[in-house]
């Protein structure tokens, strides 16, 4: 229905006037293979809405086309409001577990992260958060404290070198900077940055010739052991494999994973055998 309301009424109260003291059941069900997340979210709005959970799948279930996510019982309206409120709470957070999934499967040897929640709208951060986190991949470059610093902390301090000095005093924290090229060659920048403290150097420029030119440096230098190397910028899952092969500690996927396609659900009230017949 394309508008619920009029003067005031909800028009679902008027179509299901006749059999609004009823009670149906109905099924959400997957149909396609993925990773259930976001199943915590449903069950708040399921009891906002009002409806009882006969059976609610949990996080991290593998899901196969059919599979049953929750099967609810409630009044007519309250299917109706099932349908336009309850799917979102699980579709997408279980296409981003799925995809976070798929990319730790294909990472091999690499420690994949996803950090792009952040930049997510408040209301749906944390929601996806754990779907990465449900989906197997961490949403943090380090599992220790850490202080990271971007391109605009290089910018506004002028240099790696002073970046990396103001932070100098925050011994128990891990320090991770972000290297473009834009104050020195990119394979400059990461020498000077190993040489001033940094413990994780952020190639955050999408391009795998800037990899390989960081580590040529850094092990010519003998520099290597003393730092990890995290690779990001616009990474597609499919590229994973291919990544496998070069020096990379740490990638860092984002959006591949975070702009995943909704997984395909359905709601279905459930009609009784008897019901066909008449």
């Amino acid at each position: 229905m394309r508008s619920t309301e009029i003067y005031g009424v909800d028009l679902r109260d008027l179509v299901f006037e006749s059999i609004g003291g009823r009670k149906y059941t109905a099924r959400l069900t997957a149909r396609e293979p993925g990773i259930l997340a976001g199943s915590d979210g449903l069950r708040r709005e399921g009891e906002r809405i009002g409806i009882r959970f006969v059976r609610l799948l949990e996080d991290g279930t593998v899901l196969q086309p059919d599979t049953t996510v929750a099967e609810i019982s409630g009044t007519p309206k309250q299917i109706a409001l099932s349908e336009d409120h309850l799917i979102g709470q699980v579709a997408k957070c279980s296409g981003v577990a799925t995809a976070a999934a798929r990319a730790k499967e294909l990472g091999g040897s690499i420690d994949v992260v996803c950090g792009a929640w952040k930049k997510m709208p408040v209301e749906s951060k944390q929601a996806l958060r754990q779907a990465v986190e449900v989906g197997g991949l961490r949403t943090r470059i380090s599992p220790r404290n850490f202080v990271y610093l971007d391109k605009n902390y290089v910018r506004m301090f002028g240099t790696i070198e002073a970046t990396l000095e103001a932070v100098k005093r925050l011994d128990n924290r891990v320090k991770a900077i972000q290297v473009r090229g834009d104050t020195a060659e990119i394979a400059k920048e990461a020498a000077s940055a190993v040489l001033s403290g940094a413990d994780i150097v952020m190639i955050d420029t999408g391009v795998i010739h800037d990899v390989r030119r960081v580590s040529e440096r850094l092990h010519s230098d003998g520099l290597r052991g003393r730092v990890k190397l995290a690779f990001a910028g616009n990474v597609h899952i499919e590229q994973l494999p291919d990544l496998n092969a070069e020096d990379i500690d740490i990638l860092d996927i984002g959006r591949a994973v975070i702009d995943a396609p909704l997984l395909d659900m359905q709601l279905d009230v459930v009609v009784p055998a008897q019901e066909h017949t008449k």
